[in-house]
């Protein structure tokens, strides 16, 4: 398996190439993950959103098959820590998701929400957020990371080791 292309910029992106690099980037990510943290995942439809959680899980020892969990919303998956995985992609309303409760689900895990970046306002401001970008070869993707609140801000530097594969 190839490593992912590290490219130097503030708020931290990182080149894929294939799916398989995608998970490697989550599972790195999921060496820094604590009990509590938020990652919301930006990106069009096929840019590798459930490949990076796929990575997550496997990092953080999860032995079950991840799967989009785009019409049951939220699926939850036991490892080192408890994954909430949520995809708010058919949700109508911000109310449906304050409605689920889902930030309490995260207390004593970690919650990554595909299409973050739409209820990202309703969450707490202490999270990481990751943009996957597809390029019009449609094979290769740019990651940017960029972290939110004290706790992220501490780990910041840790971040770019693990990811720069430090």
């Amino acid at each position: 398996m190839t490593e992912p292309e590290r490219r130097p910029t503030v708020a931290g992106t990182l080149m894929a190439h294939a799916p398989e690099e995608t998970r490697v980037i989550g599972s790195r990510l999921a060496t820094l993950l604590e009990p509590g943290d938020i990652v919301l995942l930006a990106g069009p439809l096929g840019a590798g959103k459930t490949e990076l959680v796929k990575g997550v899980a496997e990092g953080l020892g999860v032995d079950e098959v991840v799967v989009s969990p785009t019409f049951t919303l939220a699926r939850e998956y036991e490892g080192r820590l408890r994954l909430v995985h949520v995809d708010v992609y058919r949700l109508d309303t911000a109310q449906e998701l304050l409605d689920l409760g889902l930030e309490d689900l995260a207390d004593d895990g970690v919650m990554v929400v595909e299409w973050g970046d739409a209820v990202a306002g309703l969450l707490p401001p202490e999270h990481l957020e990751i943009a996957i970008d597809l390029a019009d070869d449609e094979s290769t993707r740019t990651l940017t990371f960029t972290p939110s609140g004290p706790s992220w801000g501490s780990r910041s530097a840790a971040l770019g080791a693990v990811l720069g594969g430090g």
